[in-house]
């Protein structure tokens, strides 16, 4: 997959994803263990899912989501078996209802895995089918209808990136510098990426001189996982430390601040990574010009604004330790939200698949999401 750097063609970025169904099974890239290995794992059923949710192994808001689809799957199969094995096969959805609920608490924060949990759930509403099933309904065809839909997400997430990668390209001029924040490209989606999509179609274009990367702390998700992605891409890119953005942008090497988000609330504000609102804060003090990019099903149009998202809290190790080593007085204790918001008033452009929106705000979104319905 990996191109030379002075390639200028549209690359075939939807070769390459982190999420791979099996028809039986799903497999996950481990994203833990990259750059320095290239790991996957078979998930074969729901718990399996939720852990690889909540310990990293899959991230990013529409990979989430995915994921999550196919976890819908591998749970209503195994309760239809187990009921049909027990002779009681009529009352498996109220059991995979309460399934679902369990995977939607696997991380709080991004949109998708709610968005895609109710679309997986719409299939038995569609079929008109409650906590039991009827007399009659053929529950082989149910499962396979299942499998469709979550294949159908994953293939509209990719379409949608394409489309993204157009349209935030686009805003870029020649000769653009660009810093991100965290990983957004083909291991955080469907494949092709957000904020990193519009980044790579910007370079086969020809109008990118060079990518900055925050390392994204405490994961060092930009330079683990944002600088590998780029490099097989042939895209040119250094890590900086997440403190230097502000210096950098202070010293006019940057033209745009480009992130995707984990969910987009009605007001247009952002929940994203740790560490992009002060980013964007410096960015507008700087003049330099920012892009959101992400996909429509992570504007949550039911969230008023930024005020009403729950932010997640992890571990205090992951701040306090490096790779099982502690770094800190043993005792010590740290504060580790993993995303902030960044209020709408500090986002120039709000890129998604149903088009771009200039200085995003309510109004604005109620429009895009009337038009489009």
């Amino acid at each position: 997959m990996q191109a030379g750097s002075n390639a200028h063609t549209t690359p075939t970025l939807d070769v390459f994803t982190a999420v791979r169904w099996c028809g039986t099974h799903l497999q996950l890239l481990d994203q833990r263990r990259l750059p320095h290995a290239e790991v996957w794992l078979d998930i074969t059923d729901l718990q399996q899912a939720i852990a690889a949710i909540q310990s990293l192994v899959v991230r990013g808001a529409p990979a989430i989501g995915i994921t999550a689809a196919y976890a819908c799957v591998l749970a209503a199969r195994k309760r239809a078996t187990r009921k049909r094995a027990a002779g009681t096969d009529q009352d498996w959805p109220v059991h995979w209802r309460a399934d679902c609920q369990r995977l939607l608490q696997a991380r709080p924060t991004a949109v998708n895995l709610r968005w895609a949990i109710a679309s997986m759930q719409q299939v038995l509403d569609a079929a008109g089918i409650g906590d039991q099933i009827q007399a009659g309904v053929d529950v082989e065809a149910l499962l396979s209808a299942l499998a469709q839909r979550a294949v159908q997400i994953q293939q509209d997430d990719l379409a949608a990136n394409q489309r993204l990668a157009e349209l935030g390209s686009a805003l870029l001029d020649t000769d653009s510098t660009v810093l991100t924040h965290c990983n957004t490209g083909a291991l955080a989606t469907a494949g092709v990426g957000t904020a990193i999509g519009v980044i790579v179609q910007a370079h086969a274009q020809g109008k990118l001189r060079q990518v900055y990367a925050d390392e994204t702390r405490p994961w060092l998700q930009g330079s683990r996982l944002t600088e590998w992605e780029l490099h097989r891409l042939g895209v040119p890119c250094q890590v900086i430390i997440d403190a230097a953005a502000a210096w950098l942008m202070a010293s006019k090497q940057v033209d745009w601040l480009i992130v995707g988000a984990d969910r987009v609330a009605a007001n247009g504000d952002v929940a994203n990574k740790i560490g992009t609102y002060q980013a964007m804060l410096v960015a507008r003090h700087h003049g330099v010009k920012t892009m959101v990019v992400v996909p429509w099903s992570t504007v949550d149009v039911n969230t008023a604004s930024g005020a009403e998202i729950e932010i997640e809290l992890r571990d205090s190790d992951e701040v306090l330790a490096f790779q099982g080593q502690r770094v800190a007085r043993a005792g010590s204790m740290a504060w580790n939200p993993v995303f902030d918001v960044t209020p709408a008033a500090l986002v120039d452009y709000l890129v998604t698949e149903r088009g771009v929106i200039a200085a995003p705000d309510r109004q604005k979104l109620l429009a895009m999401q009337q038009q489009s319905a």
